[in-house]
């Protein structure tokens, strides 16, 4: 590469520095006010990380300082698309730094973790089996439709999930390749996996292992060599990037020698007609295999932008810092009676910034829908793309359907669904303090305000 490509390159990726790692991380959209229906305007408290982090307004600058150098990748010869082009390899190289991948792993991009997982179910071999907790969200449970699947009941205990998946594996027959998928910390619980553990359970019955770290890598490093994954997937829009980019990170064999996850230009290094009138191809064996079409430079250059900051910000300070937020939720959570933190592995358990709760007499919409409306908290309810998990923890029958609930409900009444809070790098202080006084003035004077059911949601009557 040119001098002059160096230097603008250099120029697209130059940002300010990281801000103190006592401070929340600067994110888009911290300064947002939105309307309450008791009357005035306050600051949007967003506290919903768990299903969509804010981007850092790190990240935004990096990719504005590079929008004006925009190109397509790989196949232009003129300036901007050189300059694309080693960005995108560059965002690739900095990606294997921050999952600290081993020299022979192969990064792949994709749309999500969703993506991710169903590109690795489409390359697994056709015998293959595989074996995956009902605690996972949909995303990591449901793509092995062309498989064998072994659905693992939920472990109470991490002990129990390595006890649970080595008697799961010493069983399997015939003695084929087998992938063991698991998450690195629940996006209901916010509990953190035995991830290491499982990982050597697997190796020592001759089986890979994937993980999804799609609520790990936000909150907490992931090494791939010192977790001995074979695989790990995660998406962008967790991970303080914009929507619509995601990585597929590890072993190159089973991604190089099934046929690639689309078919078409990027993926094919060479094509030709046959004499019969057919069609040969020659696919690539890099990554590229399975990143046909125009790739998403921003949204790769925008992960690539993610690792770096909270790199460079220091993920042990990160990781303090959050843990203060999680220990400050769950007390003031403990000290109304009402309240119940759903968990697998018990109290002690440790866990990122994703803690699920129920309350006595509330329907979890009609609350999460009070969050919003009286104190401008959004929060999520439902079952949050993990059914089994949570009608699991509630002790709900499968068939259950919830819906919103009335001011009226009868103290006691056990709501069919739960309701999520789920902060990071970015939340302020103010914001979780602003939710558990939320909390407690809900539980002791109800809403202030009528809500109703609209299309399955509670929404405040007008």
């Amino acid at each position: 590469m040119s001098a002059s490509l160096n230097a603008a390159v250099a120029t697209a990726t130059a940002t300010a520095p990281s801000p103190a790692c006592a401070e929340p991380l600067a994110v888009l959209g911290r300064d947002v006010t939105v309307p309450l229906v008791t009357g005035g305007e306050v600051t949007y408290a967003a506290l919903d990380y768990a299903a969509s982090a804010p981007a850092l307004q790190r990240v935004w600058d990096d990719v504005a300082a590079y929008a004006p150098y925009y190109g397509s990748v790989h196949r232009g010869a003129g300036y901007l698309s050189q300059l694309s082009t080693d960005l995108f390899e560059q965002s690739r190289a900095t990606v294997a730094e921050f999952l600290d991948c081993r020299p022979s792993d192969q990064v792949v991009f994709t749309r999500s973790t969703t993506d991710s997982l169903n590109l690795l179910a489409a390359v697994i071999p056709a015998d293959c089996q595989v074996f995956v907790f009902e605690t996972e969200h949909h995303a990591s449970l449901l793509p092995w439709t062309n498989a064998q699947v072994s659905y693992l009941n939920a472990p109470r205990t991490p002990d129990e999930a390595v006890a649970t998946l080595e008697r799961a594996l010493a069983d399997r027959e015939p003695y084929g390749p087998a992938l063991v998928c698991v998450t690195g910390a629940s996006n209901v619980t916010g509990e953190l996996w035995p991830v290491k553990e499982l990982a050597a359970a697997a190796h020592a019955h001759g089986a890979r292992i994937v993980l999804d770290a799609a609520q790990l890598a936000p909150h907490h490093p992931v090494s791939v060599r010192d977790l001995d994954v074979d695989w790990v997937a995660f998406s962008g829009h967790k991970l303080y990037a914009p929507f619509g980019s995601g990585v597929l990170a590890g072993r190159a064999d089973w991604l190089q020698q099934a046929e690639p996850y689309l078919a078409g230009g990027g993926a094919s290094r060479k094509v030709s007609r046959r004499e019969d009138g057919g069609v040969d191809v020659e696919w690539h064996t890099t990554a590229a295999r399975h990143e046909a079409g125009s790739p998403n430079v921003i949204g790769v250059y925008s992960i690539a932008s993610a690792c770096r900051a909270l790199t460079e910000a220091g993920f042990e300070n990160l990781v303090a810092r959050e843990q203060q937020l999680v220990a400050r939720v769950r007390e003031g959570l403990a000290e109304v009676p009402a309240v119940r933190v759903l968990s697998l592995f018990g109290d002690d358990a440790p866990r990122v910034g994703v803690i699920s709760f129920v309350v006595d007499g509330w329907n979890s919409s009609h609350f999460a829908a009070a969050l919003s409306a009286e104190y401008g908290i959004g929060v999520r309810d439902g079952l949050f793309c993990a059914h089994p998990l949570v009608r699991t923890l509630l002790g709900s029958e499968p068939q259950a359907q919830g819906e919103c609930g009335a001011p009226e409900a009868a103290p006691g009444e056990r709501s069919l669904n739960a309701i999520r809070v789920s902060f990071g790098a970015g939340t302020p202080d103010e914001h979780v303090e602003r939710f558990v006084r939320a909390v407690k003035e809900l539980v002791t004077d109800g809403a202030k305000w009528q809500y109703r059911t609209e299309e399955g949601r509670c929404v405040p009557a007008v």
